[in-house]
């Protein structure tokens, strides 16, 4: 999700790459899970994020949506986004006990916390959200180490395909609005209802959907 933000206000003025130490490294949360609570809709999952979730554990798209997700507008299109559940306001994936039960395999925007991107003209870096997370005296830790991600160049290379062609996306919607509901149903039908081969390569998969896609 793109925000209009003041980079002073929010971070501590630096941008940072993969290989880079960043002060995120909260040892573990404790089983704190501030960063999983009140987050509304702004958890947005893309196909990688929905792939994971699939695989690891053995459900389809329909099921998740049936308990964990749900849709909503953001940024002018509807997309999935982690479920909070009514009262606490907690992620539908955290365990009594305040533990995320995905761990293994969380979405994107979950790893990156208290992370964020900056994009620039074809590319991104990453921010220190310093407000975001209450734990104090977090250690420095490699970005690539924070996030976990195999294959890190290649996530990123996605993470900056699937922005860009969002935004191009909310660009066309931008200038004729009665196109979001029928642009929306494109994208959920193209690259989250249509199941994944599970077995194998995600990336091959989502290239060839995006070369395929009438949008």
């Amino acid at each position: 999700m793109e925000r209009e933000v003041d980079m002073k206000e929010v971070s501590d003025g630096k941008l940072y790459t993969a290989n880079d130490l960043v002060r995120a490294d909260c040892g573990g949360c404790k089983g704190c899970s501030a960063c999983c609570r009140g987050m509304g809709t702004s958890v947005t999952l893309d196909p990688w994020d929905v792939y994971m979730l699939c695989r690891g554990l053995l459900v389809c798209f329909e099921e998740l949506i049936e308990r964990q997700i749900e849709l909503a507008v953001a940024d002018r299109l509807i997309l999935p986004n982690l479920k909070m559940t009514k009262g606490e306001e907690a992620c539908s994936f955290l365990d009594p006990n305040g533990r995320c039960q995905i761990h293994a395999f969380r979405p994107g925007m979950c790893r990156l916390f208290p992370l964020g991107r900056y994009y620039e003209a074809d590319s991104f870096r990453y921010f220190l959200q310093i407000h975001e997370c209450p734990k104090e005296s977090k250690a420095k830790i490699k970005v690539k180490k924070w996030l976990d991600i195999s294959d890190l160049k290649t996530y990123e290379t996605f993470i900056q395909t699937w922005h860009d062609y969002l935004k191009r996306l909310r660009g066309i919607i931008e200038q004729d609005p009665d196109q979001m509901k029928e642009i929306s149903m494109e994208i959920l039908k193209t690259y989250y209802l249509a199941p994944y081969d599970l077995s194998k390569d995600f990336y091959e998969q989502f290239y060839e959907r995006l070369q395929s896609c009438r949008i």
